[in-house]
């Protein structure tokens, strides 16, 4: 039932309204007009007509209970007209609502200006890099965008139409920082992690009622792991600048007092330093292994310093640098007249001149097989008998010997002695490449280049980029290569401070360099006949020590003496 004052109020808003209203009966007769409707109808005639579809014949066309709209035109103006009918107290009535069509056009220009305004909020909303995400006053979800989703981690779906407090959770949310806004009536900003383990900083700001109250509250999600990461970066390059600093000083000092050292911060290398001094005061042979330039001679020398010899000798032969024809007078020595070209006393060879000491053995897998023989009766009876000679000598030699081959391959397709690798493997030593021990990388090349800025009196320093790039450098060349890139920076950079740029396989540019883009650096130069016959030999080299990998085998491809293979590769640096 609808009380005497609750009458009041609604015919006060339809005698205010200025939208035109007129009721009739069931019999068509006016029963009520309001102001509005008298303005725009002659009231007279629609009273003596008696029948308002009679005095107003264009109200025949609206259909009662239409929820649309309908346009009717009187007295040559169009207007906007709702009809509905009504049932009370048993009587019939039509209800006709009239409207100004440039109100209405007003009221609808309004409405798409609202509904367009919506809409290009939430197009911002939603183009936000960050989350957003909006509460009520009593922390029940609101609207969520699409980056909410990915930097707090949880679904959209999981969270609009829910109260924050659903997704509080002990491990990775323990409160809603909807609720200590609300609360505390003022903006906050809290870090959290997240489901996957990231780091984020949610800031809630309040909305105020005109009571002072939080109607509202938006949600500011920031997804900071990458500050994170960059921060710990900082800090990991402030740390290492430090230990940079503390080492490089200590480098200059063991270079002054000419100190040598193996810089060993990798576990491998600190592994294979361990057997080194374990074994270095037993006088049994070993056998180093290990790819080009990782430093098995350095190794060789350390055993030697840390022995009872130390004294004495260590003399290091590169039988690969020696041709097989002069290996064994080098070795053994020979008399006088044992062949044409002999010296006339004779001479000691470098096993001798060792007696009492070290020989370091290098690349022994490229001995020939005469040669292996012989070296094999030395390790059975420690003696040897020089070229010519009837007599044989004792000597007391510690033999280390090294490889970057597989000396068990060599020994299937018969390239080496099994007799002699077991002579040899009494203890092995293995030397993991420079790649597999990243840490060392750093301190290898602080120690190269405090002696090469002694050497050549400059005072370049690491930057922490080319710190990262030369441990991320895969290092075919291992130890040796560092060894030559930080003197090539050395020489040629004109940065004190050296750079990424100046790194040998970057162009100014930044960019990677391949090696066939390095060779092909001297295309369309004009070159001199002889610089051109260099340049043509150098690739040859370079080829065939990819294809051969010894210099004996590249020689007998090559059509040259062994000796001239390895003068030649020297003279261009290969």
């Amino acid at each position: 039932m609808i009380g005497i004052k609750q009458q009041e109020i609604y015919a006060k808003i339809i005698e205010n309204t200025p939208n035109g209203i007129i009721v009739s009966n069931s019999n068509n007769e006016m029963v009520f007009m309001n102001d509005a409707m008298k303005k725009i109808l002659d009231e007279a005639k629609i009273t003596t007509s008696g029948d308002i579809y009679k005095a107003l014949p264009q109200l025949k066309k609206i259909k009662l209970n239409n929820k649309s709209i309908q346009t009717i035109k009187i007295d040559k103006m169009i207007w906007h007209l709702y009809g509905l009918q009504l049932e009370e107290n048993e009587k019939t009535l039509n209800v006709f609502i009239l409207l100004d069509i440039y109100q209405s056009f007003i009221i609808q220009n309004e409405l798409d200006a609202n509904r367009n305004m919506v809409d290009e909020l939430k197009e911002i909303l939603e183009g936000s890099y960050d989350g957003i995400l909006v509460t009520d006053g009593e922390g029940n979800v609101l609207h969520v965008n699409k980056s909410y989703e990915r930097v707090a981690a949880i679904k959209v779906d999981d969270i609009l139409g829910h109260n924050m407090k659903d997704l509080i959770n002990p491990v990775w949310m323990p409160n809603s920082v909807a609720f200590v806004v609300i609360e505390g009536k003022k903006a906050v900003s809290k870090r959290q992690i997240t489901k996957d383990g990231r780091n984020i900083i949610v800031t809630g700001v309040p909305i105020f009622d005109k009571a002072g109250n939080v109607k509202k509250v938006v949600i500011n999600a920031r997804d900071i792991t990458e500050i994170y990461q960059l921060r710990e970066e900082l800090l990991k390059s402030k740390e290492l600048e430090k230990a940079y600093m503390k080492n490089y000083s200590e480098f200059i000092e063991l270079i002054k007092k000419g100190e040598e050292q193996i810089l060993a911060s990798s576990q491998g290398m600190q592994d294979a330093l361990k057997l080194a001094e374990k074994v270095s005061n037993f006088s049994t042979t070993i056998l180093v292994l290990g790819e080009s330039g990782v430093g098995k001679e350095e190794i060789a020398k350390f055993i030697h310093r840390s022995s009872l010899r130390k004294n004495e000798p260590c003399i290091t032969i590169n039988c690969g640098a020696i041709p097989s024809n002069l290996l064994e007078s080098e070795l053994f020595g020979y008399e006088k007249g044992a062949f044409t070209g002999a010296s006339a006393g004779g001479k000691a060879g470098l096993l001798e001149i060792a007696d009492g000491g070290t020989v370091f053995l290098d690349e022994i897998g490229e001995t020939p097989a005469d040669f292996q023989v012989k070296l094999l009766r030395v390790l059975e009876t420690k003696e040897i008998r020089r070229v010519g000679s009837t007599l044989s000598k004792v000597i007391d030699v510690r033999i280390i010997a090294a490889t970057n081959k597989n000396l068990e391959e060599m020994i299937v397709d018969g390239s080496f002695r099994e007799d002699l690798f077991y002579r040899l493997n009494v203890v092995q030593i293995k030397v993991p490449p420079l790649r597999e021990r990243v840490e060392d990388i750093l301190p290898l090349s602080m120690y190269f280049l405090a002696q090469y800025n002694q050497k050549y009196q400059q005072n370049k320093r690491l930057t922490y980029d080319v710190m990262k790039d030369l441990e991320a450098f895969n290092w075919p060349g291992n130890v040796r290569q560092l060894k030559n890139v930080i003197e090539n920076m050395t020489v040629i950079s004109n940065n004190e401070y050296l750079q990424v740029e100046d790194l040998p396989w970057h162009t100014k540019s930044g960019k990677s360099v391949s090696k066939t883009e390095v060779n092909q650096e001297n295309v369309g130069k004009e070159l001199s006949l002889s610089e051109a016959l260099d340049e043509l030999e150098k690739s040859i080299l370079e080829r065939a020590k990819e294809k051969y990998k010894n210099t004996r085998t590249m020689a007998e491809h090559l059509k040259l003496d062994q000796s001239t293979v390895v003068r030649k590769m020297n003279k261009h640096g290969i």
